[in-house]
């Protein structure tokens, strides 16, 4: 069966990102757009717009052609939306990189993408410069704090505003090139549309997710990166589009990020299970007023409720989570907490408007009813064109019907309302049952003495996998206390059966556990020991 969503479909403008987001700037003209929290800087709605124009004239000067590809290799910047708008305003389309990439992995993604320009910061041009060198396609490198030895990227505001861009087929022309491993763990590039990113925006518009409709009242803060889709579309483009000011940190810092809070009076967070985690436990947050926040929208990596809950409590907000991929522009799912306690904190709530949502057997493919587990298929206009270069692996994630294949476990209940339970590739094979780690997870950070942790596969030889809990711990715990936590509150085919204490779990900057680190390091020491 298909579950469809309770809201009534929304109307997808046929129109560019650009236009989109700057739709309405006649009465936000003259309200802050964005906030530098490290500076206090300010840039209004209409100096944006007018920056983003003299950029795409910049870039136009240059010989950036429609379908050219431009990539921004930086942490948060008030400069990243004016590079980004620029060059799709001008026609181009942007590759967004991960900040700590290694010289040979930017090189890579320039390669693939094609890249023509690349726009990055003083303490990356090293890695930058060598990554072109490799790359061979790049152009001409520009950077936001004009860091000797490239283009000052104030260089391209010299030039005349650039009014009206190419034509524009919002349906078939890139908007956005980001990269993921998908299913497969190969990074690839994912094609968005500008209709993909417009039509996730209507459609986060016509949903009820927390606390109350975004608007120009209202203060985001812009700590997850602008590089992930998540930040990309969710924070940058999203709020940009309600009106929102954003105050923007180029990385998470509890301190800073606490401060920024506090002077900004920020209305609504969009964060990762790791921050939150840091707003449940740590002490420093007390130390700060967090009075004006009301909302939290949790994403990117599963959220346990106990977590959730922990956070509301602390801080008085409401919080939330919703799901989504690079492949769906993001968001599929948010749970509409108008008011705390309205949606089950371990749910991702129903689906978007004009979102199709099909529970498929992973054995047989075969639709399940509800309650029923099975690998989430998705079906919607925010779903990308495709992998850059791939068919093959696009063909394999995107079938002859339009379902995108996300790779994840979950069930949809009687209410419409999904859940995640784990990726179909960490699920972990214990004497034929699946364990998920992400459940175990939820459970081991409800104990006091853990600020961290994270489950992985361990091969075993009469069980074939064991589940092994990586444990950032307070010093008080020994790891028979750890098992024992855990045996008390699940099923005995889940208990944890090893564990290691570490001083961090290793996350990629949009919060999610990097799992084949952990597993890499588990499989070595094991090798060690035989």
């Amino acid at each position: 069966m298909i579950f469809r969503s309770p809201y009534p479909d929304v109307v997808i403008p046929d129109v560019t990102v650009t236009d989109h987001v700057f739709a309405d700037l006649g009465s936000r003209a003259h309200r802050t757009a964005l906030i530098d929290a490290a500076t206090g800087t300010t840039v209004s709605f209409a100096e944006l717009r007018s920056r983003i124009r003299r950029a795409a004239g910049g870039f136009a000067a240059r010989g950036l052609a429609k379908g050219d590809v431009i990539a921004i290799y930086s942490p948060n910047t008030i400069g990243y939306p004016v590079a980004f708008h620029g060059a799709a305003h001008a026609g181009g389309i942007v590759t967004t990189v991960n900040p700590t990439y290694t010289p040979e992995e930017l090189a890579s993604q320039l390669r693939d993408a094609g890249a023509r320009f690349l726009v990055t910061v003083g303490p990356l041009l090293d890695k930058a410069t060598e990554a072109a060198r490799r790359a061979g396609t790049v152009q001409e490198i520009f950077t936001f704090d004009a860091a000797p030895g490239a283009t000052p990227f104030a260089q391209l505001l010299e030039a005349p505003e650039l009014e009206k861009g190419p034509p524009i087929d919002p349906a078939k022309d890139l908007v956005a090139l980001p990269y993921s491993s998908g299913t497969t763990g190969i990074s690839k590039g994912v094609m968005l549309t500008h209709r993909n990113l417009v039509a996730n925006m209507v459609q986060l518009r016509g949903s009820y997710s927390l606390c109350r409709a975004v608007t120009e009242k209202d203060t985001l803060m812009a700590v997850l990166p602008f590089f992930h889709i998540y930040g990309l579309v969710v924070i940058m483009n999203y709020a940009l589009s309600k009106g929102a000011a954003l105050v923007v940190l180029p990385r998470f810092d509890l301190e800073q990020f606490l401060k920024a809070m506090q002077e900004y009076r920020v209305t609504f967070a969009h964060l990762v299970p790791p921050i939150l985690v840091a707003l449940a436990k740590h002490p420093m947050v007390g130390q700060y007023d967090l009075s004006s926040l009301q909302g939290i929208m949790s994403g990117a990596a599963p959220l346990g409720a106990e977590l959730a809950l922990s956070v509301e409590e602390r801080l008085g907000c409401v919080v939330g989570q919703g799901y989504g991929l690079t492949e769906t522009s993001p968001v599929t799912h948010t749970a509409p907490n108008q008011r705390r306690g309205q949606s089950p904190h371990d749910s991702i709530g129903p689906s978007l408007p004009n979102t199709e949502i099909l529970i498929a057997d992973t054995a047989t493919g075969q639709p399940l009813g509800p309650g029923q587990r099975g690998e989430v298929w998705i079906r919607g206009p925010q779903v990308m064109a495709g992998y850059l270069g791939q068919p093959q692996a696009t063909a394999a994630t995107i079938d002859k019907d339009a379902w995108l294949h996300t790779g994840d476990i979950g069930y949809v209940d009687e209410g419409g309302y999904c859940r995640i339970v784990d990726r179909v590739k960490e699920l972990i094979k214990y004497k034929g049952y699946q364990v998920a780690p992400a459940e175990l997870e939820a459970v081991l950070l409800t104990n006091p003495h853990i600020k961290d942790a994270a489950v992985v596969r361990s091969p075993d030889a009469e069980a074939g996998e064991v589940p092994k809990a990586f444990i950032v711990s307070d010093g008080t715990l020994s790891a028979d206390d750890v098992l024992d936590f855990v045996a008390e509150r699940v099923s005995p085919h889940k208990k944890i059966r090893r564990v290691e204490f570490v001083d961090a779990i290793p996350k990629s900057p949009s919060g999610k556990i990097l799992r084949r680190v952990l597993i890499e390091r588990e499989a070595a020491t094991l090798g060690r020991s035989s």
